[in-house]
């Protein structure tokens, strides 16, 4: 007798032989990836995390655990697979349906019978759904009961993410199961199997290697996609008279042209390579053809987006500070959304990228800077500098003589912050593109109250910019600059009378340079360099603050003027009350 036409009833001792329908051998004219469904466990390829001996899917299609599981993977990860292994493993009665078509009546009537079943002594039912995230949550209810009783067991399938498409008391009833998309290799091995299985073609044809890499790209780990794909392209080949699928024969069979590209061989650094300097060259068209490749292709969207995130430091770095969060932002994109949406997100942050100024002074930067740690250079951490906080560190000199930078109204004071063999060393030196004209008008101010030295080198630098030519390299840096001394060695810095220097950041009070150059500073702690203007100084720091009339430029060991060392106390005492000192 039949119910509703979704399976037969059996009598009381009698297992059910037939499967439910579209569970059974399949038809020789059946498409190609059902006929090559695996027969039985052992042929299973891929989520070989599901199949150790023990394994809920080892129990599941083994019978040995009657527990209801949830199926969630991807397409052509092997779902409806498992469910043909459930169906024909054991003598357990099997019933499908798919969540497109069924409705709370047929899994009421489903699980009427199953429970006559059990009362008759028969086999119990196994209830298969498919697309269960398109039952409704009225419908998810109607199996609660039955699934927490085992009337029947359940075995639901689900592309969707289960923790927001199922019903929390559903899962909480069922074992959930995490399908990954099939490797390269696995996909591979399949592809020869339907090749040479009498199920399958049967050795008619035969594949090259361009072509086999075509449909294992094309099918981005879904065996079904991979194997219609096949499919289509034997049967081209065969009504031309070829025993051989090439690559043109598969390109024409599944209409989608091959993509050059190898994640692991050239043509993926080549256009990677081609990607990045596309970027580099500001040209925006090029990088979106590139990334296109890259994401037909089948390419991690995860590498594309670590190599803008690179990018956005190694190429663009300061002259558009705002880079390196659109590309941090698109990284983040790409774990909360996956493709193909975030292919837009990628999209966004390349052409933010490509169109951004340029400057690679933080590159080459770090890259000095590590080449000098390298070859051994930099001594021992200053002592003003040193950590402070414990006990006992006083007695060694730590942190005496540290100047606090906020006691001075400008935010900066002269000190000596890197090791005595690297003083007057310079890494960053700022382009003039985008954002970082600013940072490289300031940075020259910033070195010069930090270390002490005269206006000369900023008049030197105005000039320069003014005459609108690429910042040189800045005089007041560097310890042979014409007319200076090392300011590690205390020589004086030869200065001259030198129009007035407008400070072009914050266009703040033009600073007059000393007629007479000024004397060195015989005691400096954190070594010795010729002392600041004694005279009124350039105010404009960082923010353009000014400091007060007759303030030093700058100050800590350093500082000169009659007050110099009643105001080094002031400094240390204020930062040593409030327990400043940097750790």
């Amino acid at each position: 007798m039949e119910m509703d036409g979704l399976f037969s009833l059996a009598q009381p001792g009698r297992s059910t032989e037939a499967p439910a329908a579209g569970f059974g051998t399949p038809a020789a004219d059946a498409p190609l990836p059902v006929r090559m469904r695996p027969a039985s466990i052992d042929e299973l390829v891929g989520q070989q995390h599901l199949l150790a001996p023990g394994a809920p899917l080892r129990q599941l299609v083994t019978g040995s655990s009657p527990m209801s599981v949830i199926l969630w993977g991807p397409p052509g990860t092997g779902k409806t697979t498992i469910a043909h292994l459930v169906a024909h493993a054991t003598d357990r009665k099997f019933v499908a349906m798919s969540a497109l078509t069924a409705g709370v009546k047929d899994v009421r009537a489903v699980i009427d019978t199953a429970r006559t079943e059990r009362r008759r002594g028969g086999p119990p039912t196994v209830l298969f759904i498919d697309e269960v995230h398109r039952f409704s949550k009225t419908q998810q209810d109607s199996l609660l009961a039955a699934v927490e009783d085992r009337t029947v067991t359940l075995l639901a399938a689900t592309t969707e993410n289960p923790y927001f498409s199922v019903i929390s008391p559903l899962l909480s009833r069922c074992v959930l199961l995490t399908l990954q998309a099939l490797r390269e290799d696995d996909v591979r091995r399949l592809i020869r199997r339907a090749i040479t299985d009498p199920r399958g073609l049967g050795g008619a044809v035969t594949v090259s290697a361009e072509a086999e890499d075509h449909f294992v790209r094309l099918a981005a780990g879904d065996v079904r996609k991979a194997l219609t794909a096949v499919e289509a392209a034997a049967g081209s080949a065969l009504a031309q008279g070829a025993t051989e699928i090439d690559l043109a024969t598969a390109e024409r069979a599944v209409d989608v042209a091959a993509v050059r590209y190898d994640r692991d061989g050239d043509a993926h650094y080549d256009v990677t390579s081609a990607f990045i300097k596309s970027m580099r060259g500001s040209d925006p068209d090029a990088a979106l053809h590139y990334l296109a490749r890259m994401i037909v292709a089948g390419e991690d969207p995860r590498f594309i987006a670590r190599r803008i995130v690179i990018f956005a430091s190694e190429d663009v770095g300061m002259a558009d500070p705002q880079a390196l969060l659109v590309a941090t932002a698109a990284a983040q994109a790409v774990q909360l959304i996956g493709m193909p949406e975030a292919q837009l997100n990628l999209a966004q942050a390349v052409v933010h990228m490509a169109t951004a100024p340029k400057s690679n002074s933080v590159t080459t930067a770090i890259g000095a800077a590590i080449t000098d740690v390298r070859a051994g250079r930099g001594g021992p951490v200053p002592n003003h500098l040193r950590d402070a906080h414990y006990s006992g560190a006083r007695g060694l000199g730590h942190g005496r003589g540290y100047r606090y930078p906020h006691d001075d109204p400008r935010g900066v004071v002269r000190q000596q912050y890197v090791p005595d063999d690297l003083v007057g060393t310079d890494y960053y030196r700022p382009t003039e593109h985008g954002a970082e004209r600013a940072v490289g008008e300031r940075v020259p101010r910033l070195r010069r109250i930090v270390r002490g030295l005269g206006p000369r080198a900023a008049s030197a630098i105005s000039t320069d910019r003014a005459a609108g030519g690429a910042p040189g390299p800045d005089a007041s840096q560097s310890p042979v600059a014409a007319g200076s001394a090392d300011p590690a060695a205390g020589g004086p810095v030869a200065t001259s009378a030198e129009p007035a220097v407008t400070d072009p950041a914050s266009g703040g009070p033009a600073v007059a340079a000393p007629a007479e150059p000024p004397a060195a500073d015989p005691g400096s702690a954190g070594g010795s360099g010729p002392v600041a203007d004694p005279g009124p100084v350039d105010g404009s720091g960082p923010g353009g603050l000014a400091g007060p009339p007759g303030a030093v430029t700058g100050s800590g060991a350093a500082a000169a003027g009659p007050d110099a060392e009643g105001d080094v106390m002031r400094s240390d005492e204020s930062g040593d009350a409030a327990g400043k000192e940097q750790p």
